[in-house]
């Protein structure tokens, strides 16, 4: 059983649905770059505040959560293609960040924070728990096909 409170967890905010895709592949679009070699055990994808995630109806909602990575290289790409153990995604009708982790989606709005994985207060490890809990029995990424064109994230 996964201690959800030892995870290193990242947490990002999004602008736009399609990576991960629908089989929970996070990378293939080439979002969040490098990011995706960093040393997480979960991640978690909330809706950014701007235009963007406004027009994909994104903003801020807990979108996606990843647990237990599984990464494999990507040629021409910045990081790694990473799967996961359990893949919950919701996008545009997943919760109020602001509702379910009201500490946390204040540290990352007020401060414009793009990706944050350490530092945590007790709260925020709290609610960053709670918000791990929704996806503690979600299925794993299937994997499927990359798709035949990827255009690349602009982020």
């Amino acid at each position: 059983m996964v201690i959800m409170s030892t995870m290193r967890t990242l947490i990002y905010k999004r602008t736009h649905d399609g990576d991960p895709d629908e089989t929970g592949q996070f990378g293939l679009y080439d979002c969040m770059g490098s990011v995706r070699r960093w040393n997480f055990d979960a991640v978690i994808g909330i809706g950014g505040q701007g235009a963007e995630p406004r027009r994909h109806k994104l903003d801020g909602k807990v979108n996606w959560i990843g647990i237990g990575p599984h990464r494999r290289a990507a040629a021409g790409k910045r990081g790694p293609i990473v799967t996961f153990d359990h893949f919950w995604l919701r996008g545009s009708t997943g919760p109020q960040f602001e509702k379910l982790a009201p500490v946390l989606a204040q540290r990352i709005y007020s401060r414009n924070v793009r990706a944050l994985m350490n530092g945590l207060t007790a709260a925020e490890q709290k609610e960053l728990n709670k918000i791990l809990a929704l996806a503690k029995n979600a299925p794993p990424s299937t994997g499927g096909k990359a798709p035949k064109s990827l255009k690349g994230c602009s982020k």
